[in-house]
């Protein structure tokens, strides 16, 4: 077994705003930042050989609410720098993270009913309409993180049924009982 730097997939997190860079506690050396400096961190890194990034959202309280509305809003930050990374590195392998959590005033990855109950059904229309509008962007892998039943086949529909069926998913959760 080979491990090299071709084979790495670097973990970003997006901050809304410019010029900001905020370490990440819990992981040393690691940075939120706004879209102006993590170009500036792909560019060294594609010059470095890392061609994979994995771009996670650093939502805002304001900008959260029940339904994730943000989630699959084009105009939001998240998508539109999306957008421009893959503007910026068309050979860059771009992967999204497909969850509600980030953009939910619950923090959660489902919708969240008055009694407490999360709603699978309802919440799989959220994380399509979520994983379509990033693949709109350009971007080359969908990453669902949620654990709502059903998730990657319904994605996979979606994506299939606009034009996008070479847009990848690979889930990274896993959900061992029901």
């Amino acid at each position: 077994t080979r491990l090299a730097t071709q084979d790495f997939m670097y973990p970003l997190f997006l901050l809304e705003g410019k010029a900001r860079s905020i370490e990440v506690e819990s992981m040393p050396g690691i940075h939120r930042l706004s879209l102006d400096l993590m170009l500036k961190e792909i560019e060294a890194c594609m010059k470095l050989g890392i061609r994979a990034f994995d771009v996670f959202p650093v939502v805002d309280e304001k900008h959260k609410d029940k339904l994730a509305t943000k989630s699959h809003d084009p105009g939001f930050f998240y998508l539109q720098a999306l957008a421009k990374i893959k503007q910026e590195f068309p050979e860059a392998c771009i992967m999204t993270d497909v969850a509600m959590d980030p953009f939910s005033s619950d923090g959660h990855d489902g919708i969240v009913d008055e009694y407490g109950h999360i709603l699978n059904d309802e919440s799989l229309e959220v994380l399509g309409a979520m994983a379509l509008t990033q693949a709109e962007t350009g971007i080359d892998i969908i990453g669902p993180s949620d654990m709502m039943d059903g998730r990657v086949e319904y994605i996979r529909d979606i994506l299939d049924d606009n034009g996008y069926e070479d847009v990848s998913i690979m889930s990274y959760t896993a959900k061992y009982a029901s």
